[in-house]
């Protein structure tokens, strides 16, 4: 069995000792194995492989010719909003759309809480994570995002868990308050451009909804051009479609460890898939450049850019100023 971070730099025996609590990979995967029939019914193989960051982990493990993941996490803040997303991914999973459903207990729960960890087990979905060079797995993947919006938009789980879902600011006073934060990374010429389009950008959008939350590249799997699966709905949020639509797009080649920009052309691409779905409204279209340079500017760190953010964000600068 390997131990390894998804994306921090952490000793993972040292990570899998302090965070978790198991003082070896034996001590791991016995666990594994016994909770997995405990809670499940399920008779399961040792653990191939153990993948930690923050306070969450992922384990895969085969039943047969199948394969498994248990996914759990030791931070209790996040046990309410992790039972939500998988009650949200199991209803989506009904509806036939490409998600990873997750595989219910004994019990019939999705999500289980047991001597203060969180977990729920999904089947492995075969698929690679989505290529942005490929302009049919781009189209794709925004045309699932449009099918998931339209889905959440009538979920009839957003009244059950006030406490997940908070109400968020209306866009012009999270750009504001971004710019008025004075991030140093933002130059006098991006200030004044994305000033003057948010002047411009119209006060009235469609109402907030439920959100994925993360989609790019690390949480969508492709299959040829097809989108087979779009993984963790843990940060699931209320934003305007056009909101995580813009993010999405700026995002959407980040993966666990390579974290690089898209192109205006793949950006583009998205947006297509998008809208042979769902078309975007007079005032959604407006808001696209606004929040597209919004979140490229964002993105750009301060310091060290290895993955050039800095000169993606004036890229589209220039591209919008024209």
């Amino acid at each position: 069995m390997t131990i390894e971070m998804l994306w921090e730099q952490d000793d993972p025996d040292a990570v899998l000792r302090d965070r978790f609590g198991f003082a070896s990979a034996e001590a791991v995967g016995d666990w594994v194995t016994s909770v997995v029939e405990r809670q499940w019914g399920l008779r399961v193989e040792s653990p191939e492989r153990v993948v930690m960051s923050d306070r969450n982990a992922l384990v895969w493990v085969r039943r047969g010719d199948e394969r498994l993941l248990l996914k759990w996490s030791v931070a209790p803040d996040r046990f309410e909003r992790l039972t939500f997303a998988a009650e949200l991914t199991a209803w989506l999973g009904t509806l036939g759309l490409p998600v990873s459903a997750p595989v219910p207990t004994l019990a019939g729960e999705v999500q289980v809480t047991s001597a203060g960890i969180s977990m729920g087990l999904q089947r492995v979905i075969d698929g690679g994570h989505l290529d942005v060079d490929d302009a049919d797995q781009v189209r794709a993947a925004g045309a699932t995002l449009a099918r998931l919006h339209d889905a959440l938009r009538e979920c009839p789980l957003r009244s059950s868990r006030p406490e997940v879902l908070s109400v968020p600011a209306p866009l012009t006073e999270q750009i504001a308050g971004w710019v008025t934060s004075d991030p140093s990374t933002l130059s006098p010429e991006a200030r004044d451009v994305l000033g003057q389009l948010l002047e411009r950008a119209p006060a009235d959008l469609p109402p907030v909804q439920i959100v994925q939350g993360d989609y790019r590249a690390a949480n969508i799997l492709c299959a040829g051009t097809a989108v087979v699966g779009v993984l963790d709905f843990e940060e699931l949020r209320l934003d305007h479609r056009i909101g995580e639509l813009a993010r999405s797009a700026v995002m959407l080649g980040t993966l666990f460890r390579d974290w690089e920009p898209v192109s205006e052309s793949v950006r583009q691409q998205f947006l297509d898939g998008y809208q042979s779905v769902r078309a975007l409204t007079e005032e959604e279209l407006h808001w696209w450049p606004v929040l597209v340079l919004w979140y490229s500017l964002a993105l750009v760190p301060p310091g060290d850019d290895p993955d050039g953010w800095g000169r993606a964000a004036t890229e589209v600068l220039e591209h919008m100023a024209r």
